[in-house]
């Protein structure tokens, strides 16, 4: 009976050792293991078997990234501005062993690292830095941190400044301060907005007057040109006519110069003014003063020559007029408008 029972007691402490020596690592940790308080080796995730009342578990370490929270915090900035700073660590253990030996209290070790190094980093820079530059900030905590903590077997893979709070009347100073900066450009660009517009406008007006005045000389050319060609014709007209003159056609005078009366008879019909105008029409009327035009060249040109045509030569060279229409002599030559006066 007292066999059965000491088995008994055998059976269950020795269940009891076997519980105690079966250790589960759950995902993520680590343990460490210490044999009589010295530290052997570390315990991976999984099923593991320890000696038990010999061996123990030292530290369990969560392989993680860890998040850490970086309370608020007074800086003086360089240009003695005082801010309000928090912001948020992220690290993760490396080395268990390391991180249980190395340091002690590893969280308020990195956190006390870290608000150190913000007041110094942040405390070189002027506030303008301060709030335009947070990615250096971050990148300088960054490398300082970490290689503060590689001996704790930590790797810090990110530090980030939350929020960077100035005092309310600095951040109204600094608001002001904007809005007066953004009046001025506002006004320079205007200012600069409407000296392009005066200096286009300039050269608008002056490439106006250019091209005017271009246009005005071209047209000048061709005007004197027209004229010019205008006064080659007509001298060549009229040394034409001279030639048929001296030629003894007397019909080319005869020609030119009722050419030039119905010229004239047509310029003055579109004259805008108002007239009365009484004067032979008729095609007889016409062709009797013309006829006694050509009478005055012939008589002209006569007495340039220093000889007096006879009536024989006078009938063979003057053109038929009818009789109704021949002008009475005169002491002056007969009027082209013939006897009737214009009123």
């Amino acid at each position: 009976m007292e066999i059965s029972i000491f088995a008994g007691v055998l059976a269950v402490f020795g269940i009891l050792l076997a519980f105690a020596g079966i250790k589960t690592v759950p995902q993520g940790q680590e343990y460490t293991v210490e044999r009589f308080g010295r530290y052997t080796h570390t315990l991976r995730p999984g099923l593991h078997f320890i000696v038990p009342f010999v061996d123990r578990i030292g530290s369990k370490l969560s392989m993680m990234e860890t998040v850490l929270d970086v309370p608020s915090q007074e800086v003086i900035t360089k240009d003695n501005a005082m801010v309000t700073v928090d912001g948020v660590v992220f690290f993760q253990v490396l080395d268990a062993a390391r991180a249980a030996y190395e340091v002690n209290s590893l969280r308020l070790a990195i956190l006390n690292l870290t608000m150190t190094n913000v007041r110094t980093v942040m405390g070189s820079m002027d506030l303008d830095e301060l709030l335009s530059q947070r990615d250096r900030i971050n990148a300088q905590l960054l490398h300082v941190v970490d290689d503060a903590t590689q001996p704790w077997g930590i790797k810090v893979t990110r530090i980030e400044i939350r929020d960077i709070q100035p005092p309310r009347d600095l951040v109204d100073s600094m608001a002001r301060q904007m809005k007066a900066e953004r009046d001025r450009r506002a006004l320079i660009l205007e200012a600069e907005g409407a000296r392009q517009s005066a200096i286009l406008k300039a050269e608008g007006q002056k490439q106006a007057a250019i091209l005017e005045a271009e246009g005005r000389r071209e047209a000048a050319f061709r005007d004197a040109e027209a004229r010019e060609r205008e006064a080659q014709a007509e001298a060549e007209a009229t040394r034409m006519v001279s030639e048929a003159i001296a030629s003894g056609n007397v019909q080319a005078i005869n020609y030119f110069v009722a050419q030039q009366y119905l010229t004239t008879f047509k310029e003055f019909a579109h004259s805008p003014n108002q007239k009365v105008l009484f004067m032979p029409i008729e095609a007889t009327s016409v062709i009797g003063s013309l006829g006694g035009l050509a009478e005055l060249a012939r008589e002209t040109f006569a007495g340039g020559n220093g000889s007096t045509p006879g009536p024989a030569s006078a009938a063979s060279r003057s053109p038929a007029r009818p009789p109704a229409t021949t002008p009475p002599p005169a002491s002056r030559p007969p009027s082209p408008w013939g006897d009737n006066p214009t009123t």
